[in-house]
């Protein structure tokens, strides 16, 4: 299950009611074949959400190869050997579900939620993602455009659109982390078929995957189901490649100057994080939500409604398996400098790096969390990626009912220690975000 992050807790107002959160009950498998399988029953409503997670993102890459996982998130709604091209969707929809699928970099998830009746169906094709995908220069050719065009629409035409991969090249030196999912299209474009051939081989493959189905479903059913549908699928007969790379800790700040189509300056500023599953994570996304988590945060607050230095100020928490970022951008006002802004977010940090947070601030951070982690919970489909995450990532599927523990334990004096331990000012990456000279433009 995802922490809670300053993006992620904002959905409930400050000082809301506690929530109880109902323990999640679930049934898990694994298959011969390594293919783990996660059951939640919740015969409430009659639909049903089924999901695959392939334990593969951009950081599986090869760094001369980036955006495989990407890319294969696209070609895997091509079609099967036995599904024609194109109709993977049009299968779905035409059931009445609704189907989708994101690569961040650690994981690949592909998910179709249909009425309950038609549990069999996504059964089905899933199985037939997993072991009868076209891999071909057909489906290749068409995805490599659909990128191209993803690309140019998220990053190049998109104002601040970069933030993310410039900001990681800078963040990361050695570590695989350094590329942003959507990868190079110089390698995409080099890649051979016979290359792309061989991630499938790799990487989508019954022990690197994880099978969650939640909803309106009979639990002995679905095993039969999932047995007829998955059992026979070989698994792999050589280990998945995960790269054990640590990326040292900074010593020295990183800064630099993007000239970019925008007509307001942004001032970005970038902290590693240790790894998702450290204990100190919960109190950093505490951390990033008082600071930046919405209209009440501090930040807010002081530099966009009192001082009105920044148009507005957020963050983009990444929390990653091997230990990611927290990223924050503020959006200059007109006629302030980026470094009159710089100062401010700087003198926030460091009052509360000495200061600490009140304790009116703290029973608010944790009304949010409480009431969000029990929002995360309340549909089928968010069961079934935060179960599914739970195993991948946190090794514990019933982690998804321990969330709410953990961060109960975190105090105010955590908070603060966080604060200084990771928010170093000294070893961080700053990037300014300029409009482009008008000769550049034109």
């Amino acid at each position: 299950m995802k922490k809670l992050t300053a993006l992620g807790l904002v959905v409930g107002l400050l000082g809301s009611p506690v929530l109880a959160q109902n323990k999640i009950e679930f049934k898990e498998f694994t298959l011969d074949n390594g293919l783990h399988v996660i059951m939640h029953k919740d015969n409430s409503t009659p639909i049903v959400n089924t999901s695959v997670l392939y334990h593969v993102g951009s950081k599986n890459e090869q760094p001369d190869r980036t955006g495989f996982a990407h890319f294969f998130e696209h070609l895997m709604f091509e079609g099967t050997e036995n599904i024609e091209r194109g109709e993977y969707m049009n299968i779905i929809q035409g059931r009445g579900g609704t189907l989708n699928a994101f690569t961040s970099n650690d994981i690949t998830f592909y998910y179709e939620t249909v009425p309950s009746n038609e549990l069999e169906l996504t059964l089905y094709m899933e199985s037939e993602r997993m072991l009868h995908s076209k891999v071909d220069q057909v489906g290749v050719e068409t995805q490599r455009e659909v990128v191209k065009e993803e690309y140019r629409q998220r990053y190049e035409n998109q104002p601040y659109g970069t933030i993310l991969p410039e900001t990681l090249k800078r963040a990361y030196s050695v570590h695989p982390y350094r590329w942003a999912p959507i990868g190079s299209l110089d390698d995409l474009n080099a890649a051979k078929i016979e290359e792309f051939q061989q991630f499938y081989q790799d990487f989508y493959v019954p022990n690197n995957a994880t099978l969650t189905i939640a909803g309106d479903i009979d639990y002995d059913q679905t095993e039969k189901w999932v047995k007829k549908y998955f059992a026979e699928i070989p698994s792999s007969n050589k280990d998945i490649y995960r790269p054990k790379v640590a990326e040292p800790k900074k010593s020295a700040e990183i800064r630099d100057v993007i000239y970019d189509n925008i007509q307001i300056p942004a001032v970005i500023q970038a902290y590693n994080l240790p790894p998702q599953t450290h204990p100190d994570s919960y109190a950093l996304s505490m951390l990033s939500t008082y600071l930046t988590g919405g209209n009440s945060s501090l930040m807010t607050k002081e530099l966009v409604d009192n001082q009105q230095k920044a148009l507005a100020i957020a963050a983009i928490p990444l929390e990653l398996e091997d230990g990611g970022l927290f990223i924050m951008y503020g959006i200059t006002n007109m006629g302030v400098e980026p470094q009159a802004l710089e100062s401010e977010i700087d003198k926030l940090i460091q009052q509360v790096q000495q200061e600490g947070i009140s304790d009116r601030d703290f029973e608010k951070l944790k009304n949010i969390i409480e009431n969000n982690i029990v929002s995360s919970n309340s549909s089928v489909s968010g069961i079934g990626q935060n179960l599914a995450e739970a195993h991948v990532i946190y090794g514990d599927t019933d982690y998804i009912n321990k969330t709410m523990d953990y961060y109960s334990k975190v105090t105010q004096a955590d908070i603060k220690r966080v604060a200084n331990e990771y928010l170093n000012l000294n070893g961080r990456v700053v990037l300014y975000y300029l409009p482009k000279p008008k000769d550049a433009t034109e």
